[in-house]
């Protein structure tokens, strides 16, 4: 496995309704790293090219924490270095993971974001899937776990896709991929993918109507959006907009309630919209940890008040919601 080399996602996506498209999505993803200038990338590359090679007993991509290996398939002395290894990929985010026994326990906890919308969207099976803003990748595998042909993750941090890299040299499934890429660099109006999912992103967008466009126009006719975002309570017309920041977020432009994003979705559009989940976000599931050593929910929150953010907003609450075009 060679960091980087996207000539195995090249050849998967020729195979699916992407092939128009694949040889630019591969020769953008291998420039992006090759150029990058990133002050830490020759420490990611280190680590990874450190991580020890293990004869693993299995693999499970289908669980909550993903797993490579048991406990039994190595030593204190390989965990030890898996360990050293993996932390120098911080923060960890999106996950969790677990790798012979030593555990990856990132900020989010998105196998409950996954649990909540799993059974309420179109089979994967076969489908050619888009994760935008996927992080480690951790959704992906979930995806392909369920069957997709292809389930292809953009994410422009590129120690968000260094994690992908490290974590993938244990779970080499070649139709779970993450490419170092914004949605600004993938080609508009392509057409076809058959779901495309959008989580934790619309709120950073600064039009958050040409986002849901630009998701429209990657969709083939009948594909599914899954739109995970934070709004607040209120009706149709109810949106807010943070004077400063949110939660400690400087980049949160826009937050609707619930029945205005649908409203939004159906002026451009979608079909068949409608929320499928709205959850307060607890310090459970989002939380500092040894993979992450910085603030996290529990301290975006009113130390008075955990029903408002520090700065006196309704704390964070994320929807869910589902359509097709």
């Amino acid at each position: 496995m060679i960091t980087g080399d996207y000539s195995e996602f090249l050849n998967l996506a020729r195979q699916t309704p992407l092939a128009p498209w694949a040889e630019e999505y591969t020769q953008k993803s291998e420039s992006a790293l090759k150029d990058c200038n990133h002050g830490h990338l020759d420490m990611w590359l280190k680590a990874i090219n450190e991580l020890p090679g293990i004869k693993l007993s299995g693999v499970d991509i289908n669980s909550a924490t993903i797993k490579a290996g048991s406990q039994k398939d190595c030593d204190d002395a390989t965990r030890e270095k898996l360990y050293e290894c993996m932390q120098k990929l911080r923060p960890w985010r999106k996950g969790p993971f677990d790798i012979c026994g030593m555990k990856i326990e990132t900020e989010w906890r998105s196998d409950w974001k996954w649990d909540r919308l799993k059974n309420h969207i179109s089979p994967l099976k076969n489908r050619t899937i888009l994760d935008i803003g996927c992080g480690s990748g951790y959704h992906c595998w979930r995806m392909a776990a369920e069957g997709a042909k292809l389930a292809v993750g953009i994410d422009p941090y590129k120690v968000f896709v260094m994690q992908f890299w490290a974590m993938k040299k244990y779970l080499d499934n070649n139709r779970a991929w993450v490419l170092p890429l914004g949605i600004e660099d993938i080609p508009s109006e392509t057409k076809c993918f058959d779901t495309v999912f959008s989580m934790g992103v619309l709120y950073h967008r600064k039009s958050p109507i040409d986002h849901l466009l630009q998701i429209r126009d990657l969709l083939r006719y009948g594909g599914e959006m899954v739109l995970e975002t934070l709004v607040i309570d209120g009706g149709e017309n109810d949106v807010l907009v943070p004077e400063g920041r949110y939660a400690k977020m400087r980049n949160v432009w826009f937050l609707p309630s619930c029945a205005a994003l649908e409203k939004w979705m159906r002026k451009i559009g979608f079909k068949n919209v409608r929320t499928i989940d709205v959850t307060r976000t607890s310090v459970d599931e989002q939380r500092t940890t040894d993979w992450i050593r910085w603030e996290s929910l529990k301290d975006y929150i009113a130390p008075e008040n955990s029903d408002l953010t520090i700065e006196g907003y309704q704390a964070p609450t994320r929807a869910i919601i589902v359509a097709t075009t």
